[in-house]
């Protein structure tokens, strides 16, 4: 594990009023104050009170009709980007035939969808190449936007073998084997690599799998776009359990968060609405791996199959972690976004 500097997110985490404080004890809100009769907070995984998730994203249609994979924000926090595989039987203008939904699928074809928070479409780009989308992040300023995802795909898997940012382009195609693509490959030997962007502190992380054991490494996004993969942080995956999905991830301070779950299944399969899904978020300390809190989202129980499907932080206006939804309907798959907040933090 390496850690070669302490990095706190910049937005402070206080309490104002009534002498009380939080304080990170190991990774791990706790309280401090002097009154006998003090309000304990909210349960947490790292600094975000999963239980008290509130709704962001209606569920909302995408570009196609395939469910989302993952999605994340711009730095003002008022657009959703999503990933999603391209649906069956979608023709883009330079191809001769529609193309099945397998074969985009083990094609790595992605379509980006981007979303208002009340659910209207204000741009798209295909991605044509590049993976299956388990996580994304977004750079943005002003308008100019930058996506990082998965690239470069092992056709024999779908999953992306390189990280790349690439600029966003409304309604444009771009294929992982352009030259204006340059594939990051900053861990040799590891396989279905994912990235998310840290909008705070502006690191990069990048979820990987070393054989059959599931690790994060964090690095300055800087130094990894010039081709410096010393990492920040290297963290073996202590959170994930036995027949688990990873569904997505995303950083913040000193904190990695993971969610995992899968959708509904009927009354009689192991995942039934009756019992309130099992989609859980995890936090564990970057710097020592240390599992520093497991939340069930409980938010939203009566969602249409209800498959958890991303995790991202808004850092603006306010602090939050985020969790999608894909929704079925006869029609089409949905994404719905509920956001979790920060209990004592000021931006």
């Amino acid at each position: 594990m390496t850690d070669t500097r302490n990095h706190l997110g910049r937005r402070a985490v206080l309490l104002a009023g009534g002498g009380a404080a939080i304080a990170a004890a190991g990774g791990v809100l706790s309280w401090v104050s002097g009154r006998e009769d003090r309000v304990r907070p909210p349960a947490t995984a790292g600094l975000f009170a999963v239980e008290e998730a509130v709704g962001l994203l209606p569920p909302s249609p995408l570009r196609t009709v395939s469910g989302p994979q993952s999605f994340a924000f711009d730095a003002a926090g008022d657009r959703v980007y999503t990933l999603q595989v391209m649906a069956d039987g979608l023709r883009l203008p330079d191809e001769e035939e529609p193309v099945s939904g397998h074969d985009r699928k083990m094609a790595g074809d992605l379509c980006v969808s981007v979303l208002s928070l009340a659910g209207s479409a204000v741009g798209h780009m295909y991605l044509r190449g590049f993976g299956h989308g388990v996580s994304m992040g977004v750079e943005s300023s002003g308008e100019d936007v930058a996506l990082w995802v998965e690239s470069d795909v092992d056709e024999r898997t779908g999953y992306g073998r390189a990280v790349a940012r690439v600029p966003f382009r409304d309604g444009s195609v771009l294929d992982s084997s352009s030259p204006a693509v340059r594939h990051h490959r900053p861990l040799p030997g590891s396989r279905q690599l994912h990235p998310a962007f840290d909008p705070v502190d502006g690191r990069v992380l990048v979820s990987h799998w070393v054989g059959e054991a599931h690790h994060y490494a964090v690095y300055r996004a800087d130094d990894f776009l010039d081709g410096r993969y010393e990492p920040l942080h290297t963290v073996a995956d202590g959170a994930l359990r036995e027949g688990e999905w990873v569904q997505g991830c995303a950083l913040h301070g000193n904190h990695i968060y993971q969610l995992t779950g899968k959708g509904y299944t009927d009354e009689d399969g192991a995942n039934p609405p009756s019992g309130g899904g099992d989609t859980f978020v995890s936090a564990f300390d970057v710097r020592t791996g240390e599992v520093a809190g497991r939340r069930k989202v409980t938010v939203a129980p009566e969602l249409e199959y209800r498959e958890p499907e991303g995790l991202a932080v808004r850092a603006a206006p306010e602090l939050q972690l985020c969790v999608g939804f894909s929704v079925k309907t006869p029609e089409r798959r949905l994404l719905a976004v509920y956001a979790c907040p920060a209990p004592g933090t000021a931006n």
